[in-house]
C-alpha cells in the first residue's frame, strides 16, 4: 500500500469529502491562500474555490461562531483554529452553543461541525497545552485524537459526515509521520479503540502523539521479554472503556500516558471506568498515570522531559509495575 505523511492524509480526506458532499466547506486562518500553517489545506483552493476554502481574520469566536450558524442551516463547515489554546477564545461558542444545539431544540436541529485544531506539545507556553478533557466534560461534544495518517484520514471523514459537533484534534508529530493509507475514500467508526500492539503483561493506554512512544517502548521492551499492550482508544468522546477493560483483564496492569495535566486529565476518567468494572479485581498493582505533572510546558526542550511524557519515564512506570508485588 502506499504511504502518505499525516498532513497528506488529512488533506486527502477533505479533498475526497468535499467532492462528494458539496455542502462541506472549510473556513480559517491562512487556510486558502497559504495552504495552512502545516500545509494540511494545500491545493484545496485552486480546486473548491473562494467560496468553499475561506480566510477568516484572525478571531477564533467568529470562526467558530461562523461555523455553528452554517451548519444549523444544513452546511458541514470544517473550521480551523491553528492551535488548542487559541479554541479557549471560542469556548462559548463551542460549549454553549454547538454542544447544545441538539438538546435545546429537542432534537429537531442538528450542529454538524468540525473544529480542527493541533496540539502542538512542545512550542511556547502559549502554545503547548493539551485540552483533550475539557471537552470530553462537555454533553453533546464528541472529542477525535488520531495517531497516525491512516487513522486520521478515516476519522476526519467520519466527523465531517456526523451530525453532531466534533472537536478534532490533531498531534503536530501527526503532520511528519507516515504510514500506510489507502486511496479510497473510508470512513472509521468513533468509539473502536484499536490495539496497536499486542501484548500479556501490562496494558498501555495511549492517544495523539503518545501512541508512537508508546510503540517504541513496548519494542524495546519485548527484547526484554516484557510483553506490552498498547491500545489506543481512537476517540475519547466517545470512549471505547470495554477495549481497555478486556486489555487490563488479561494483562492485570495499566499504565495511562497523555501529554495533558495529570489532574483531572483524561488519564483519570481511563483510571476509573477500568475501577468501576470487573478489571479491578484482576489488577495485580495499582493504575499508573504517566503525564505533565501541573506545569506550563517550558520553551526550552532540554526541560521538555520533566514536564512530559518521555521514553525513559513511561520505561520506569512499566517495570516499577512489574516489580509491584
Amino acid at each position: 500500500m502506499r504511504t502518505l505523511r499525516g498532513n497528506e492524509a488529512l488533506r486527502e480526506a477533505l479533498m475526497q469529502e468535499m467532492a462528494a458532499d458539496e455542502r462541506v466547506f472549510l473556513l480559517g486562518e491562512d487556510i486558502a491562500d497559504h495552504g495552512g500553517v502545516f500545509n494540511v489545506t494545500e491545493g484545496l483552493l485552486e480546486r473548491f474555490g473562494t467560496e468553499r476554502v475561506i480566510d477568516s481574520p484572525i478571531s477564533e469566536s467568529a470562526i467558530v461562531g461562523a461555523g455553528v450558524g452554517a451548519a444549523l442551516m444544513g452546511m458541514r463547515p470544517v473550521v480551523e483554529v491553528q492551535f488548542t489554546d487559541l479554541v479557549t477564545i471560542a469556548m462559548d461558542q463551542i460549549v454553549n452553543s454547538a454542544a447544545k444545539a441538539r438538546y435545546v431544540h429537542g432534537g429537531a436541529m442538528s450542529c454538524p461541525l468540525v473544529v480542527r485544531t493541533v496540539n502542538l506539545g512542545r512550542g511556547t507556553v502559549y502554545s503547548s497545552q493539551a485540552l483533550e478533557a475539557w471537552f470530553t466534560h462537555v454533553p453533546g461534544l464528541k472529542v477525535v485524537m488520531p495517531s497516525d495518517a491512516h487513522d486520521a484520514k478515516g476519522l476526519l471523514i467520519s466527523a465531517m459526515r456526523d451530525d453532531d459537533p466534533v472537536i478534532f484534534i490533531e498531534p503536530k508529530s501527526l503532520y511528519a509521520l507516515r504510514g500506510p493509507v489507502p486511496e479510497k475514500r473510508y470512513a472509521l467508526p468513533f468509539g473502536q479503540a484499536n490495539v496497536r500492539r499486542a501484548g500479556d503483561d501490562v496494558t498501555v493506554v495511549a492517544w495523539g502523539s503518545t501512541v508512537p512512544l508508546a510503540e517504541k517502548v513496548a519494542e524495546a521492551l519485548a527484547a526484554e521479554s516484557l510483553g506490552v499492550e498498547v491500545v489506543d482508544p481512537r476517540t475519547l468522546a466517545p470512549f471505547d472503556a470495554r477495549a481497555v477493560v478486556n486489555s487490563v483483564c488479561r494483562t492485570g496492569r495499566l499504565v495511562i500516558v497523555h501529554e495533558a495535566v495529570k489532574c483531572a486529565g483524561f488519564g483519570a476518567e481511563v483510571a476509573a471506568r477500568v475501577s468501576d468494572s470487573e478489571a479491578f479485581e484482576r489488577l495485580q498493582a495499582p493504575i499508573v498515570r504517566v503525564a505533565n505533572p501541573g506545569v506550563p510546558v517550558p520553551h526550552s526542550t532540554a526541560l521538555h522531559p520533566l514536564a512530559l511524557p518521555s521514553i525513559d519515564g513511561l520505561t520506569s512506570a512499566i517495570r516499577r509495575l512489574m516489580d509491584y508485588e
